[in-house]
């Protein structure tokens, strides 16, 4: 035993993006708050995020078009509801931005704001900070919540598993925290909340390719996996169609607003591809412009096609994409000249832990909001821009649950200690980093844009295997980091590849070959998981309900 005390917050955040932040900083004048941050508080991926937030702005959109939108996008499986609620609480979260200091592109007045355009929108309704929206956002949260008197920061620090009373005997089952490994020193501590939010992003480190950083583990998916929670849609993974192929780029992302802007794809002999794939061309959604590349890329073993705005004055360039100016033109790109080399890579999570309205899982006192969670507003297919925007209201939608409920809730349960008497340290990390590496390489080639039965049955063995190897090495030896990023990545996976097995049509981000058009004998239904025991062992055994 470690003999370190617990320790007490009124509310615990797993996570640090736009959701977490947000969400911590509009309870922490009431509540005392634990935030955990997997690397330094700003590391994430609401850092890199370019685009910008949807809402209705302008005065020639709507709230019925920003909700048809999404729904088109979504491919049928949107939850209406999710949509109407997330779409009328844009314009009081960007209120609220401003408030918090986040100053957006304004038009030459200085008084209105510039709107972008995006894939699948309609209507110009893009508020944006240039192109590095995420950056503003997250720079201006962090700096408040560092100076926040009742937030606790504890960077550097990753969850290892949820704390819920089942778990220790009683049989009233809700979250009462987490145990969460200190990376520097490699303690595990048990940190205690009547309420626990997981804000931890999604899972595209499951990919070879992703515009995602090293941080998007699935860690939240799967945690909440073994503790009981079900997981909806997770075979609905977005490839954005644009990021900078470059060997030293790690798939540095391209934003959607080039395309938006008038950029246009071409194959490597000059040639313009998209009108025959769609009538929207490069402003169709991003599964049917990830896939047309992919198919184009494999018909023609091309490694990468071309994205051309040059024909645009160099000084809108500038002015609109400087963050993406600047960096193609380290890797000797210039934008404003030369089309740029493109290829997709894994970018959004669609699917995740159910929730409600209120951001409340299936486990009293335990939230997830952001990427990490299945809200039922994007379908099978995320519309570009409503990512930032979920994040925002659904952070506003669990504080007001949140102070509803803490006047019942109970505090000072005890709790065990990390318990590290029978393990030892590993003398075979190679195990970690072989597993990783396989399991990014055929989660790649058999579970990526396109799929087959084939395929799938492939993954789905190679991920028991992994499943079974690591469970094992999780129970001999003490955790690391690497070692709970695989455990959590490969749990994700089983449960990616086995609803995609379960949908036997194609639809939104979903494309088989074997069945490659939806199935419209039928409404279309959610692929939902549910957990047959609420494992420690991180095995995924479970049930699949489409439903």
């Amino acid at each position: 035993m470690t003999n370190l005390q617990p320790i007490e917050a009124d509310v615990l955040v797993i996570g640090s993006g736009a959701a977490g932040l947000s969400l911590a900083l509009r309870l922490a004048d009431d509540y005392r708050i634990s935030l955990i941050s997997k690397g330094i508080l700003q590391e994430g991926s609401t850092l890199y995020a370019q685009g910008g937030i949807a809402a209705v702005l302008g005065e020639d959109d709507s709230l019925q078009a920003h909700i048809n939108d999404t729904l088109e996008a979504g491919a049928g499986l949107c939850d209406p509801e999710a949509v109407r609620f997330t779409v009328e609480h844009a314009a009081e979260n960007i209120n609220w931005l401003l408030s918090q200091g986040i100053r957006f592109t304004t038009e030459e007045d200085e008084q209105t704001f510039h709107l972008t355009r995006e894939g699948g929108h309609s209507r110009r309704r893009v508020i944006h900070s240039t192109d590095a929206t995420g950056r503003a956002i997250e720079t201006s949260l962090e700096q408040r919540t560092r100076t926040h008197p009742n937030i606790d920061i504890y960077e550097n620090h990753i969850a290892v598993d949820l704390i819920t009373t089942e778990k220790l005997g009683l049989s009233d089952n809700r979250c009462v925290g987490a145990y969460i490994l200190n990376r520097e020193d490699g303690q595990v501590r048990v940190f205690r909340a009547p309420h626990v939010v997981l804000a931890t992003g999604g899972a595209s480190k499951v990919y070879l390719y992703t515009s995602n950083p090293d941080t998007s583990t699935g860690d939240g998916i799967a945690m909440a996996w073994r503790a009981g929670c079900r997981v909806a849609n997770m075979e609905f993974n977005q490839f954005h169609p644009t990021c900078l192929y470059h060997p030293k780029a790690k798939s540095f992302l391209i934003t959607e607003a080039v395309r938006g802007e008038g950029g246009r794809l071409l194959l490597p002999d000059g040639t313009r591809f998209m009108p025959r794939f769609d009538e929207r061309a490069e402003l169709a959604p991003r599964d049917i412009v990830a896939r047309a590349i992919d198919h184009e890329m494999k018909r023609l073993g091309a490694e990468c096609v071309y994205l051309d705005i040059s024909h645009k004055p160099a000084s809108y360039i500038t002015e609109h994409f400087p963050t993406v100016y600047q960096r193609c033109l380290e890797f000797g790109y210039d934008m404003t000249k030369e089309p740029i080399p493109v290829v997709p890579a894994a970018h959004y999570t669609c699917g995740g832990i159910m929730t409600d309205l209120d951001g409340a899982t299936d486990i009293p006192g335990l939230y997830a909001i952001g990427e990490t969670a299945f809200t039922g507003l994007h379908g099978a297919n995320r519309m570009a821009s409503n990512s930032l925007l979920e994040c925002l209201v659904f952070s506003q939608a669990a504080v007001q649950h949140i102070r509803q409920q803490h006047p019942s809730v109970p505090r000072g349960m005890a709790i065990p200690e990390w318990d590290i008497s029978r393990v030892t340290d590993s003398d075979e990390e190679v195990v970690v980093s072989h597993n990783w590496e396989e399991l990014r390489h055929f989660m790649w080639d058999y579970v990526g844009i396109v799929r087959t039965d084939k395929r799938l049955q492939r993954a789905a063995r190679r991920a028991q295997l992994l499943l079974t190897e690591i469970d094992e090495y999780y129970g001999n030896f003490k955790v690391t980091n690497d070692l709970l990023e695989l455990r959590n990545l490969v749990t994700v996976a089983d449960l990616i590849i086995r609803s995609a097995q379960s949908r036997k049509e194609s639809r939104g981000l979903h494309f088989t070959l074997d069945y490659p058009e939806p199935d419209n004998s039928k409404p279309p239904v959610n692929t939902i998981l549910i957990p047959e025991k609420y494992a420690t062992t991180g095995n995924s055994s479970g049930q699949t309900q489409t439903g």
